[in-house]
């Protein structure tokens, strides 16, 4: 026997103990009470007495092997069901009518009705002691919840709501928060009661309840719903001053009786605006795709990057090498996988993927198995304006990296890739275009590497990206700046964005764009008023918004595939691979003298872009602006 298991018995032996005298005394009394209910409290015969006590120590054998075999004395009588209820009569039957018969087999004489009104009796008394407490602690709880100060509105009145329901009654002192009102969905449901709660409406009344109970937090607890449902939801919870919190997924209601379904319940984040279910991929098969294997991901310090390197050293591989040539963000990441994983082989090298000579030192020295390539310029305003760098970078960055994954026979090359990259606006969304071209160029003349791209949307939370922009704006206080009212982009979260581009890797055969099944991309406007909510504000009213007109390069859709490359299935539902589009003869010829330009910076680049990438129409308006 364990320790753990030894202390636990020792804890639950004085209970033991404590319920075997409290059943003795039960089996007395009922004995007695039997013969005295039977006969109207009169004149109860001697020779029924008499039978009656000769016999109260079998009886109490019977009655307490009868309640081991149904666990009587090892239930945590704190969560109490209705299995334990029955558990209750199940025993009492089964020993009442052991107790019958082999008084029937020996004649031992007492009434027929004696054992049925014993029966009765052993059940009413056992569920008393058993329940009392928990009978006791819910009416106390109950007069106790009266007077906290926390008025909470319930969405949700299935399984997780009535968990959150027992929990905030039988462990009161706990919190200060007492459930005002709930409500669901079910049209059968609405006008019912849950744990003694009414169901007073569906979530159109959301609004108009809270103002009615004056209620000052809102949890959202129905963890099996889509996300779309619970982004319309969170939308309607807005329009209320309550913070709102969310029981996060189904998952978190396992366990609940040793760990507590409110320690589950957080506050809502802007990942919970995706309004799509988060994206499931197969970590088995990533972590065995990446176990002892030598990686390199440059670009490392960044966004992506770094999150790669997490989930990378996550998955034990032989060595993991990062390069960046920002060293700050290089410095950080490297430190949190030292901390995290002491044993991690771990290489952070300052360089940049420009430099051909740098990167090829980086090459020779390990034998790398994998590339991810990360690092890039992403900003499309910064990049309209300098298009020259995106060139530089993004191109030859990417030119350099996958010429020497051929040359030293790394395995597997994953690019990171773009939706601006389906029919550019911008030089951004053109350079990757042009990466993406490369890969698939390099994966035709290679032997031995197989080059894929993975194309995502924006990501939440990155560096320069919106919401950060948002929630900055929001705590200065406005204006928050959106460029058009219909703008709408796809999102996905980094670890969601990363675990593609991993997968992807797995799935890698060559010459693959791998495109995510992104659900229905997000408003922008509805974003910046769904982020002022979060933060406690109203749009408009407490923080204005402020459209400014779309910026250079930008375009109010973004696409995921372009409509040549069709579309084929992976054993990820949610992933789909874009095949292989023609690409001239003269690409890479042409891509020489498109970098030889960018070097020496003409202003004429974006036109020399615009005949490598077919799709890219250059904005003649804003070029330079």
């Amino acid at each position: 026997m364990t320790k753990i298991a030894k202390n636990l018995f020792r804890e639950k032996i004085p209970n033991i103990i404590l319920f075997i005298l409290v059943d003795f005394f039960t089996v007395l009394c009922t004995s007695a009470l039997s013969l005295l209910i039977r006969f109207d409290f009169k004149n109860v015969p001697a020779e029924y007495i008499i039978n009656a006590q000769n016999y109260i120590l079998i009886d109490f054998i019977i009655v307490l092997l009868t309640f081991l075999m149904f666990k009587l004395y090892t239930s945590v009588w704190k969560y109490a069901s209705v299995n334990e209820v029955l558990n209750i009569i199940f025993a009492s039957f089964l020993s009442e009518t052991i107790m019958y018969i082999y008084k029937l087999i020996f004649e031992i004489k007492l009434p027929r009705s004696y054992f049925l009104i014993q029966f009765f009796l052993i059940i009413s008394i056992t569920c008393i002691t058993r329940l009392g407490y928990r009978i006791f602690r819910t009416i106390y709880n109950k007069y106790e919840n009266k007077k906290k100060n926390t008025n909470v509105m319930l969405i949700g009145a299935g399984d997780a709501g009535r968990m959150i329901i027992d929990e905030i009654y039988n462990n009161g002192s706990a919190f200060d928060s007492k459930i005002v009102c709930v409500i669901d969905d079910d049209k059968y449901k609405i006008g019912s009661y849950i744990k003694g709660l009414k169901i007073e409406g569906s979530t159109k009344d959301i609004e108009r309840l809270a103002q009615k109970h004056d209620v000052d937090e809102i949890i959202i607890a129905i963890p099996s719903a889509p996300k779309e449902e619970v982004d319309k939801i969170i939308t309607e919870c807005h329009k209320t001053n309550a913070i709102i919190k969310i029981l996060p997924s189904i998952y978190v209601s396992m366990n609940v009786k040793e760990k507590g379904v409110m320690n589950k319940i957080r506050p809502i984040s802007y990942e919970d605006f995706l309004g799509r279910d988060q994206i499931v991929v197969n970590n088995d098969e990533i972590k065995e795709n990446l176990k002892d294997k030598v990686i390199l991901v440059t670009g490392g310090g960044g966004s992506i990057g770094s999150e790669l390197c997490r989930q990378i050293a996550a998955s034990n591989p032989k060595t993991l090498i990062i390069f960046d040539i920002y060293e700050n963000n290089a410095y950080e990441i490297q430190q949190e996988l030292l901390r995290a994983y002491p044993k991690l082989d771990l290489h952070t090298i300052i360089g940049s993927v420009r430099d051909y000579d740098r990167l090829e030192k980086v090459f020779s020295k390990f034998k790398i198995d994998q590339v991810y390539h990360a690092a890039a310029h992403k900003h499309v305003p910064l990049m309209e304006v300098s298009p020259n760098e995106a060139i530089k970078n993004n191109v030859l960055g990417t030119l350099n990296t996958a010429k020497l994954a051929n040359k030293y026979n790394v395995k597997k090359f994953v690019l990171i890739s773009t939706d601006k990259a389906v029919r550019p606006t911008n030089i951004m969304g053109a350079s990757k275009r042009i990466c993406e071209m490369i890969i698939q160029t390099y994966d035709k003349l290679s032997k031995n590497t197989d080059y894929v791209a993975v194309r995502f949307g924006n990501v939440l939370g990155s560096n320069g990206s919106v919401i950060p922009l948002f929630l900055k704006q929001i705590d200065n206080g406005g204006p928050v700046t959106v460029t058009h009212k219909k703008m709408q982009r796809y999102f996905m979260t980094i670890p969601e964005a990363v675990s593609l581009v991993l997968q992807a890797g797995c799935y890698a055969s060559g010459g693959e764009i791998f495109v995510l099944d992104m659900g229905k991309p997000v408003n922008i406007y509805d974003l910046a008023c769904k982020l002022i909510r979060y933060k406690g504000f109203r749009p408009n009213i407490d923080i204005p918004i402020k459209i400014i007109g779309l910026r250079p390069g930008e375009k109010l859709y973004e696409e995921m595939l372009m409509e040549e490359e069709g579309l084929q299935d992976t054993p990820n539902k949610l992933i789909h691979i874009g095949k292989p589009i023609e690409i001239s003869n003269s690409f890479l010829n042409d891509l020489d003298k498109l970098i030889k330009s960018a070097y020496v910076n003409n202003d004429d680049i974006k036109d020399k872009v615009a005949k490598i990438v077919t799709t890219y129409k250059v904005d003649k308006e804003r070029v330079g602006k």
